[in-house]
């Protein structure tokens, strides 16, 4: 009798980021212009990169890759929060929202492992100037991008798979914008023990893991550029440098913060913001870093055809 007084879910409904009508049109308006502005700056570099000769290195292709991730991850989500905003049935199918999930982390890891990636070429153009080009090579990148989506891939599907198989019976009424997994995690009549510690040491792995390469990186590159003595010397790797930690401090912040705890400590109505800031801020704000940044990248956009008055 009990599994049969028992309904499963077949749909979820997300809440928006806000029930108040007379907020609903600012908050579609300011999502538009921010997806908007995401998909101009990231397409820019990407295009940029591709039609410069001076900018085919494998620093820039590793960047033209984070700029592809950043429009991906967020078309995964901005669109549907836009969707949500000004639609009065907020639901979306388990098969859609599994998908959506599955993109999201696939993608986030994705750029956590770029980030590494972008890290170890820093340092082996700083601290093995000489040997660069024999550790760095086409091959190389090709490989390291290989393995970064590969692994993307292998995290979310382990996380999303395990998460979907839990049966859904009670409340559909998922406590966020978008189906993250700790939401999702909430709404499951079964015990999600393994799925914790699934999320603790898989995608953990995944987060530390590249984290400590990015430290481990640039703890070197510090001690190479310490030992420069001529400021000039130390101003442009310097520079690329600085683009590179800030988008790694912006991005790894909120990420360590709403992942590595635990689930009962999660808190929907607190962490809408940080939700907000790293799916849609933060894709918005990597090409804008890169552009005011690097010299290399001014220099394009001025010799760029394309951008010329």
């Amino acid at each position: 009798m009990e599994k049969r007084n028992k309904t499963f879910v077949t749909e979820f409904v997300l809440y928006g980021l806000s029930s108040n009508p007379t907020l609903q049109l600012p908050l579609f308006l300011l999502c538009f212009f921010v997806y908007t502005v995401t998909l101009l700056g990231n397409l820019m570099i990407i295009v940029l990169i591709r039609m410069t000769p001076g900018l085919q290195t494998p620093m820039y292709f590793f960047l033209m890759n984070l700029s592809l991730v950043d429009v991906l991850y967020s078309s995964t989500i901005t669109p549907n929060i836009m969707a949500n905003i000004l639609s009065e049935h907020k639901t979306i199918s388990i098969i859609a929202c599994a998908t959506q999930m599955f993109l999201f982390i696939d993608l986030a890891s994705s750029e956590a492992m770029l980030l590494a990636v972008m890290a170890y070429d820093r340092y082996a153009a700083i601290c093995k100037p000489l040997y660069y080009k024999l550790i760095i090579n086409k091959a190389t990148c090709l490989q390291l991008i290989f393995s970064v989506y590969t692994a993307g891939c292998l995290n979310s599907f382990i996380h999303t798979y395990c998460a979907f198989i839990l049966p859904f019976c009670g409340s559909n009424q998922v406590n966020h914008f978008y189906c993250d997994i700790n939401p999702i995690l909430k709404l499951s009549c079964k015990d999600t023990y393994l799925n914790q510690v699934l999320l603790y040491v898989v995608a953990g792995s995944v987060e530390v893991g590249s984290f400590v390469c990015i430290v481990i990186s640039y703890t070197y590159i510090v001690l190479a550029l310490s030992s420069i003595r001529s400021s000039r010397g130390r101003s442009k790797p310097l520079s690329t440098c600085i683009s590179h930690f800030i988008c790694v401090a912006l991005f790894y912040c909120p990420v360590f913060f709403m992942y590595l705890r635990p689930n009962s400590a999660y808190s929907g109505d607190q962490d809408w913001m940080v939700s907000v800031f790293y799916t849609v801020i933060i894709p918005m704000l990597n090409p804008i870093i890169y552009s005011l940044r690097n010299q290399d990248v001014k220099q394009a956009l001025v010799k760029c055809k394309v951008f010329r008055v």
